[in-house]
């Protein structure tokens, strides 16, 4: 059932928060709260694409309910930069009609995002500072600092006159934050003592257990590798991993190495971070790329785009011995310090071993990490339920299964006296008045788009270009005379991604003649009209492959007329 939430809520006074994208999966982490005539965003991501869609570059939430239902959006809330909670923006602008908050750092790599696309974002960014509360129509809502990945993050608690509700964003417990700025733990605490109507947790890391790591855990680690690396050393993160950027400058000053930045975004991340005073690169540390060539192999550490395998990657380039400024010495030394996400296991294991056979060590996992997550295990979880202490539960970000155990970890620290609502995209979360419940579902889904055209790609283009790979495809070219009723000259068989074995190399030299006898053969209402020759064409070829083969290949006929 599709609801209006303008309608529906604007009559029943009712307090609802609606899930667009970022339950039972990984990536385009959406929610919109929605109260009276009020609808605010929280956080607006994409996602990967995986191997199973062919020629997409990015994915985001399905926006047809928004365009539809909502019209206009009273605010947008972030609680941080990473891509699955910002890569959405530049297609939900349009529907912007308020503020867009979130920290510095985090607004100003929304920015430079949304110039990118020619968009202007500086008259609606509004900064917020943890700690800090802005009204929003009848809402009140808080910025509450979180330790991440990155700095700038913060969990969101949305104070309205049915009830306050928190997000927690991405987050993890970090008493030993590189920058210092440890996780409110304070104003959680009291935000449970007054009564926090529903808390929507981050459950990345729900099968985790224990606690996760902090950010000086990796430091050992690296350490070792810039010890006994006695060539290059390249590493492979997320170019919005800055707290990791820190930790690996602050090494590059110890062991006397010049840093150089690989890859167009971590460059641009870099530079706005280190501009905001949120990353510090020493004078004299950092070199450009161009400049790599200039400095013995021993003296230079590289940070580089490219952690999941993405073809045109920076570091996939230096796999392929194609990139510019940098090539690989039997001495280097290639680190992945970030997480493999789901779906991309298989391209990274590609360009690790391109990386191999050019001689550099890969260095993935060992005795000592050299990556930790950036969000909560299992302890961190329960801590944040501790702390909250809910009435509703609705577990958030991530894949079912974690949501699914992030419930019971909820009833373990609860005793079952905080009510779960376990949601999938699409859900109506109904919190006040009355008792919390799923009220409804809404049309949801996602949108797929071309990264060089930012164009939609429809499900049935993606299907066709799967049925490409896995069948072939068969073109035939026939140039017949119509008044003649018969084939001017031998048609032409081009065949693309059918295995060339006897049978089938056989049946492709014969189809010419077939093709011949299939226009003699034809009515004189198909000789007249392209369309149903073309399709009569295409029925005879496909059962020919079917019976004489067992293949099922794409068959495209051209009829020219002469």
């Amino acid at each position: 059932m599709t609801l209006s939430p303008r309608v529906s809520t604007k009559k029943e006074g009712a307090l609802q928060v609606i899930a667009l994208g970022g339950l039972g999966e990984f990536g385009m982490n959406m929610l919109l709260v929605v109260w009276k005539d009020t609808a605010i965003l929280i956080d607006a991501g994409s996602m990967f694409p995986d191997p199973e869609l062919p020629g997409v570059d990015l994915v985001i939430p399905d926006l047809e309910y928004l365009k539809q239902n909502v019209g206009s959006l009273t605010a947008i809330t972030l609680t941080h930069a990473h891509e699955d909670h910002i890569g959405a923006l530049p297609y939900i602008w349009p529907l912007l009609d308020g503020p867009l908050y979130g920290t510095p750092l985090t607004l100003a790599l929304v920015e430079a995002k949304l110039l990118e696309h020619g968009l202007d974002a500086s008259e609606r960014c509004v900064a917020v500072e943890p700690g800090s509360t802005v009204e929003v129509d009848e809402m009140g809502i808080e910025f509450i600092q979180v330790t991440h990945s990155m700095p700038g993050c913060v969990a969101i608690a949305f104070h309205t006159p049915a009830g306050t509700i928190v997000n927690t964003g991405d987050f993890k417990f970090d008493h030993t934050p590189i920058d210092g700025q440890r996780a409110d733990m304070d104003r959680l605490a009291e935000l449970g003592k007054n009564g926090v109507l529903a808390l929507f947790g981050d459950s990345t890391n729900a099968n985790q257990p224990g606690q996760t790591g902090s950010e000086l855990d990796v430091v050992e680690g690296f350490e070792d590798i810039f010890a006994r690396t006695t060539g290059k050393v390249i590493i492979a993160a997320f170019s919005s991993s800055l707290h990791r950027i820190q930790v690996i400058a602050n090494l590059a000053v110890t062991f006397g190495r010049k840093l150089a930045f690989l890859g167009r975004r971590v460059i641009l991340n870099t530079q706005i971070a280190e501009r905001l005073g949120c990353l510090h690169l020493p004078a004299g540390l950092e070199i450009k790329h161009s400049e790599i060539k200039n400095f013995e192999s021993r003296h230079i550490v590289c940070v580089t785009t490219g952690s999941q395998g993405e073809s045109r990657s920076a570091l996939s380039r230096v796999a392929e011995t194609s990139h510019p400024h940098l090539n690989l010495e039997p001495a280097d030394s290639v680190v992945f310090s970030a997480r493999a996400i789901p779906g991309n296991r298989r391209a990274i294991g590609r360009v690790m071993n391109q990386l191999s056979l050019l001689g550099a060590e890969v260095i993935d996992e060992g005795p000592k990490p050299v990556h930790v997550s950036g969000h909560g295990s299992a302890e961190d979880l329960k801590l944040m339920l501790s702390l909250i202490k809910p009435r509703y539960f609705i577990p958030i970000h991530g894949e079912y299964r974690c949501l699914a155990e992030h419930a019971k970890l909820s009833n373990k620290v609860s005793d079952g006296k905080t009510d779960v609502i376990l949601a999938q995209n699409g859900d109506v979360i109904h919190l006040a008045p009355g008792s919390g419940h799923i009220s409804g579902k809404i049309n949801s889904g996602r949108t797929l788009l071309d990264g060089g055209s930012n164009c939609t790609i429809p499900e049935q283009v993606v299907r066709e270009r799967r049925r490409l790979a896995a069948t072939g495809v068969v073109v035939a070219y026939i140039a017949i005379n119509r008044r003649a009723g018969r084939v001017e000259a031998s048609p032409n068989v081009l065949t693309r991604g059918i295995s060339p074995d006897g049978d089938t190399s056989s049946l492709v030299r014969a189809i010419p003649e077939r093709l011949v006898a299939i226009v003699e053969e034809a009515e004189p209402a198909e000789l007249i009209d392209s369309e149903l020759l073309t399709e009569r064409v295409r029925t005879e070829l496909q059962r020919l492959f079917r019976k004489q083969v067992g293949l099922r290949p794409v068959v495209l006929p051209v009829i020219m007329e002469v």
